[in-house]
């Protein structure tokens, strides 16, 4: 039976499991690497309909609204900045459900400050070494010589997974096609908005390129950039203004406003290959299961990311909740999950790639929230049951 569970990871995916499974009665402590809330504070993300959804279960949804703003609709500009497309944004006629445009900084600071609140243990600067899987327990050892031990160990953490690797060390991250940039300027705000609560896809010539406005008149903006990887070193000691120089020539080649939002960034741009995992991966053995981008990290071009992991820990929570055994748990857990996730891979590694359909640019078919299986398996006071 299982009490008590370790959660190695205090990002989003894993802060988000221990709210979950909290709320489903167990005793969760979260272990998490980097010092503080802060990490990856440069970018930004929306969260989806579905995101909502599942925070929205377990009671989560004031704490992420709190941060960031609402995005309502969505429209599409072609290279030669005409309008070729505009539609509403997942439910954005319920204030809960609305997708949200948040720095990820600030959506790890929220998540940690609920899981505190909720009496749930966090540990920062918890950096794991190993894993030992025994058959009635499982602990985990960290790299400062201190150890603990419970029922199920979860790991939460990112890409480059320490527990991915106890799991499945042949099993590696790839390259998804494409670098990404983002930024923010509050001295380029567009002349043609018109309105709030709305994100620009832009269909670029030489870069796919998104930017929304917020309340405070700052433009956060991303652009994706097909090609080559960059090399480690060159992401770490780029600057801004070589940033600057790379996409400047590929934006200018349209007559959108990339290029002068871009122009008018003075500040950091943080730049990341954009990485996937391979579909087929392992995702648990014995008392051990991978989660979030640690199981089935995608590109970010469907913007789905976030979303999926919030998916997770409530479908993970229920699953443990409703079943009678751990290993019936994790194979209903896993049987729920890897459809949905690995088509999230698929298409959006696709965009990255450029072989997409064209006429579905700028959308992210894994984000169709209003489905009623997902909203049915999210719902927490249903039962997910054994035969599903």
């Amino acid at each position: 039976m299982v009490t008590r569970i370790l959660v190695i990871g205090g990002g989003i995916a894993g802060t988000t499991t221990a709210l979950a499974l909290h709320k489903a009665g167990f005793d969760v402590s979260v272990y998490e690497a980097h010092p503080d809330s802060a990490e990856d504070i440069g970018a930004f993300l929306t969260l989806a309909s579905n995101g909502m959804r599942a925070l929205a279960q377990i009671d989560a949804s004031a704490a992420v609204t709190a941060a960031g703003f609402p995005l309502t609709s969505m429209r599409v500009l072609d290279g030669a900045g005409t309008e070729v497309a505009q539609r509403p944004l997942g439910e954005a006629d319920n204030p809960v459900l609305r997708f949200r445009c948040l720095r990820r900084g600030e959506l790890n600071a929220a998540l940690q400050t609920e899981a505190a609140h909720r009496g749930i243990s966090i540990r920062h600067g918890a950096s794991l070494a190993s894993v030992q899987d025994d058959p009635d327990r499982v602990t985990a050892h960290f790299t400062d010589g201190s150890t603990t031990t419970g029922d199920l160990l979860i790991g939460a953490d990112g890409l480059n997974s320490t527990v991915r690797r106890t799991i499945a060390p042949a099993s590696q991250p790839r390259y998804a096609g494409e670098c990404v940039f983002y930024g923010y300027t509050d001295s380029a705000t567009p002349a043609e908005v018109a309105d709030d609560e709305r994100i620009t896809m832009v269909r670029g010539s030489a870069a796919a390129f998104g930017y929304a406005v917020s309340p405070d008149g700052e433009t956060y903006w991303f652009a994706r950039v097909a090609g080559e990887a960059l090399a480690a070193d060159e992401i770490a000691h780029g600057t801004p203004g070589q940033w600057r120089d790379l996409l400047l020539p590929l934006l200018r080649e349209d007559a959108t406003p990339a290029a002068d939002i871009v122009a008018a960034t003075t500040g950091d741009i943080l730049v990341t290959n954009a990485t996937e995992m391979p579909p087929g991966a392992p995702w648990h053995s014995g008392r051990t299961l991978v989660i979030g981008d640690a199981a089935h990290a995608a590109s970010p071009a469907t913007g789905q990311g976030a979303s999926m992991a919030m998916e997770d820990a409530v479908i993970l929570a229920k699953a443990l909740r409703d079943t009678p055994d751990t290993d019936t748990a994790l194979s209903v857990y896993e049987t729920l999950r890897r459809p949905r996730v690995e088509h999230n891979t698929t298409v959006s590694g696709n965009i990255s790639r450029g072989v997409h359909t064209p006429s579905r640019a700028g959308q992210a078919p894994a984000s169709r929230p209003a489905d009623e299986e997902l909203a049915r398996l999210l719902e927490w006071n249903s039962t997910l049951g054994i035969n599903v």
